[in-house]
């Protein structure tokens, strides 16, 4: 799986709007549905004001960002789990990201096609999470015959995978989160859509998104930033919201040659992370000099650093954090 957000919704509600803001990429932006038929895929660079800081600091010759992969899927229909509308592709396309930007419409305008012929920000939502319930539901029902079998043979593992299984179910026929067992190791490579994080982008003005749409989203245990994507805006907050969303942060290295951001998931070692520089790197990590990056800063670099006694020496068990900033030493 991708570390990447598959943008979603239904037709016309803004979606390629917002990837072609975000990547400058020339694609196809109409007013009729299923215009997008094969992902888009655009690749974004991760504003992080401190990555440029450090770059002025160790006077670098490179600056490398993060980077985030955004994939512009065709909109969704009601009947989708079912085939409507090529419904099955583009959810196939879904599982195949790590996490989605769901994009509602609550702007008004006659001129712009809405599929259901009204503008229902809190129906629209409904009938997206449904189809992607639908189609979880499908994949939970299939996994538990065959683990149901399983377990009757005295797996232990099937055993513990039907109790999971069936409590899963339940959540998506009460229409409940099921985000929580997004890590869950006996899930993997279930690919369950409503397992992944969301992010709502609420297209249109403040005015045009109501308290129940924002307390909706709340309780499902998702974010949302209110977008008006007729406009030029800067979408710098929401890269930082959709790289969150993975799961992802940042530590850094910084030297002559380059300072550079590099990506990691939340909770990595230190050798784990060591491990994104280069292969090797994780399979003979020795130990991590680190610093944070607002004691480098306040420090002036990396000799000052280590005159002022910050560098601190981290070895196997240490949990990387944002901002840290790393020198790998290996054998």
């Amino acid at each position: 799986m991708r570390l990447s957000i598959g943008i979603v919704g239904l037709p016309n509600v803004g979606k390629s709007t917002l990837f072609k803001s975000l990547t400058d990429n020339d694609i196809v932006v109409a007013n009729y549905p299923f215009a997008t038929i094969d992902p888009n895929v655009g690749v974004v660079t991760v504003p992080d004001e401190r990555l440029q800081k450090l770059t002025e600091l160790s006077d670098s010759a490179k600056t490398i960002p993060a980077i985030v992969e955004f994939y512009d899927i065709a909109g969704l229909v009601k009947g989708a789990a079912t085939g409507a509308g090529l419904g099955n592709k583009f959810l196939a396309h879904i599982r195949d990201v790590s996490a989605m930007i769901h994009v509602v419409r609550c702007f008004e305008n006659n001129d712009i096609i809405h599929v259901e012929n009204s503008v229902d920000p809190k129906r629209d939502q409904e009938i997206i999470n449904a189809e992607l319930a639908l189609k979880d539901l499908e994949t939970v029902e299939k996994r538990m015959t065959s683990a149901d079998k399983e377990a009757r043979g005295g797996n232990k593992e099937a055993i513990q995978l039907t109790k999971i299984l069936t409590e899963i179910k339940a959540k998506i026929e009460k229409a409940e989160s099921i985000v929580a067992y997004a890590n869950e190791p006996l899930l993997k490579g279930l690919g369950l859509l409503t397992a992944k994080p969301r992010l709502y982008v609420l297209n249109g003005t403040t005015e045009n998104v109501s308290d129940e749409l924002k307390t909706r989203i709340e309780t499902e245990g998702s974010q949302y930033i209110i977008l008006d994507l007729s406009q030029k805006i800067d979408l710098g907050e929401l890269i930082q919201k959709a790289y969150a969303c993975l799961g992802l942060m940042s530590f850094f290295t910084t030297g002559k040659d380059e300072s550079r951001a590099w990506t990691t998931p939340i909770g990595s070692t230190a050798p784990q992370a060591a491990g994104v520089i280069h292969t090797d790197f994780e399979n003979k990590f020795i130990r991590a000099e680190v610093i944070h990056y607002n004691d480098f800063l306040e420090a002036g670099g990396w000799s000052q650093a280590k005159q002022k006694g910050k560098l601190r020496t981290e070895g196997k068990e240490y949990i990387v954090q944002d901002g840290d900033i790393m020198n790998i030493l290996h054998s």
